[in-house]
């Protein structure tokens, strides 16, 4: 991955996603490591060793690879803005969708273990990316017990998606505990936790939630007329969360 031109960067971002690239001081809004260096009592200036692994990476363009499959790996990314699909192709060259990424999220965690990346990783809008170097990071990390516990922390909830929809679910009750968990994350990143722009396909949400896709249009219609959601094309304001959620509480639990 090569490092931005500076016409690329004059290049406006889709929202919501146009990270605040800080300054000589402060990190980025969406950095996915800032907070357990500030809680450790570095900022940029006292953290060289961390700010010099870091390179931006992109654009890249919807349908653009980001990594494929049995990639070599030796860095993971942090998205700064647009939104990464990672999927798998099955025995039979059908896609299967393990996850949706978002601004402040990281790419590339499940690929440690084996060093090389066990999936494909595609941009459906704009991205952008920071570029961790693994190695190094992780050496960083034994000196930084913050950075450490935010590594650990951040496999956790990678694993934790994986399954998250593993169980004998309802149509409905995948569905809510898909926009359950995409306001939370756009709430964590400082966007709205009821407006949602769904950068992904509904053939892809229904691939990721292990449904048809007439069955995800169906939910979607039904949840408006029951006056839960609003959509519009791929707007979609949530006008109940507290039903919503306890739609979602099965699967949330989890």
């Amino acid at each position: 991955m090569g490092a931005l031109s500076p016409a690329s960067r004059r290049r406006p971002l889709p929202s919501p996603a146009a990270a605040d690239d800080g300054d000589q001081l402060h990190f980025c809004s969406t950095c996915a490591f800032s907070d357990a260096c500030l809680s450790q009592g570095y900022d940029k200036s006292a953290l060289m060793d961390l700010h010099v692994l870091v390179e931006h990476v992109g654009p890249f363009r919807e349908g653009e690879h980001i990594f494929r499959e049995g990639d070599e790996f030796n860095a993971i990314a942090a998205v700064r803005a647009g939104t990464v699909k990672t999927y798998v192709l099955d025995a039979a060259g059908h896609e299967q969708v393990l996850g949706f990424h978002l601004p402040g999220e990281i790419i590339g965690l499940n690929a440690i273990s084996q060093s090389r990346y066990p999936c494909n990783a595609v941009a459906l809008d704009t991205v952008m990316l920071c570029r961790f170097s693994f190695p190094k990071m992780a050496m960083l990390a034994t000196r930084m017990p913050g950075l450490q516990a935010q590594l650990f922390r951040l496999l956790s909830e990678d694993i934790g998606k994986a399954s998250l929809l593993a169980g004998d679910f309802t149509a409905d009750e995948r569905m809510a505990a898909f926009l359950v968990a995409l306001s939370r994350r756009f709430a964590r990143r400082g966007f709205s936790s009821t407006r949602l722009h769904l950068t992904m396909t509904r053939t892809d949400i229904a691939n990721y939630l292990r449904l048809a896709p007439e069955t995800v249009s169906r939910v979607l219609k039904r949840l408006q007329d029951d006056g839960l959601v609003r959509v519009d094309r791929r707007e979609l304001e949530v006008l109940d969360m507290a039903r919503i959620e306890a739609l979602a509480l099965n699967v949330l639990r989890h």
